[in-house]
């Protein structure tokens, strides 16, 4: 057996095409003890951001191996294919220098190698330069799964000038916090780029300004726990303020999602209702 049992695959390839088979298919036939575990393949296209979050997300919940991550828009030009190592040895993360990889090598503690992927011996023949995945990065990982040396694969990069990623961090304007939705997960939760300490000081009523509407939101442990009609403020399983409803998606109630800023503050006036009311009249019948 090589050095890792376990490849861990991200794409923004998508299930209809035959993409993601092939890579397995390609990693089967170089490294065909190793087992590649497929994070989601469904990364909207392009959307580099939405994969190095998702890779954040994970990060260090993934086995200890290779990550290979391809959200990769600027395929076939001059971006570096890049393989980056991760406590002195234990992971590596393969993939476009694009910014994709890095929010997960700082959840990890930072790089301590990488090294740009130019050896031809570890990559397959390319017809064409636009699927590096099964031609470049999908070798290379299969490779060091296998016990390849990392500097076997191309030239060492200085880790400092590897591509950032950009992500968004919340900031105050007076009283008030400007936030960004993050991520709309299947449910239609909405995780803000804010951590529950961050809003401590607003109390567990908190008024939500977004797209010139007003509402509030009401902190609540579970999903469970929103009564019908409020906007719920719980910590997700990453430790971040969603915006949910109980058995309903927060997106489509609110009309917004990934990418959208949502300004939260103060309660002026307490009295202001938590969710949505519908005044009933009864009469008596005639």
């Amino acid at each position: 057996m090589g050095r890792f049992d376990t490849i861990s695959f991200l794409s923004d390839y998508g299930r209809a095409d035959e993409f993601v088979g092939v890579v397995h298919s390609v990693v089967r036939q170089l490294a065909p003890e190793v087992r590649v575990i497929d994070l989601t393949h469904e990364i909207p296209a392009h959307d580099v951001r939405a994969g190095g979050l998702a890779l954040a997300r994970s990060a260090q919940y993934l086995a200890p191996g290779v990550v290979l991550a391809v959200v990769d828009p600027g395929v076939g030009s001059a971006r570096r294919a890049v393989a980056v190592e991760v406590g002195g040895g234990s992971s590596y993360l393969v993939g476009p220098d694009n910014g994709l990889l890095a929010p997960a090598v700082a959840m990890v503690g930072g790089a301590t190698r990488a090294v740009e992927l130019t050896e031809l011996d570890y990559q397959l023949p390319a017809p064409g330069p636009t699927f590096a995945g099964r031609d470049v990065f999908g070798p290379a990982a299969a490779h060091l799964c296998n016990g390849v040396d990392l500097l076997e694969l191309g030239p060492e990069l200085d880790v400092h000038g590897l591509t950032p990623g950009l992500l968004p961090v919340a900031r105050e304007e007076g009283d008030a916090l400007i936030a960004e939705v993050l991520w709309t997960d299947g449910f239609g939760n909405l995780q803000l780029n804010v951590g529950p300490d961050e809003i401590e000081a607003l109390g567990d009523r908190v008024e939500l300004r977004f797209d010139g509407r007003i509402r509030t939101g009401v902190r609540h442990r579970t999903y469970a726990e929103v009564p019908t009609g409020v906007v719920g403020l719980v910590v997700d399983s990453y430790g971040l303020v969603s915006l949910a409803f109980d058995r309903a998606s927060a997106a489509e109630e609110l009309g917004i999602g990934t990418g959208d800023e949502v300004v939260l503050g103060p309660i002026v006036d307490d009295a202001e209702p938590s969710g949505v009311v519908t005044p009933v009249v009864l009469k008596e019948k005639p």
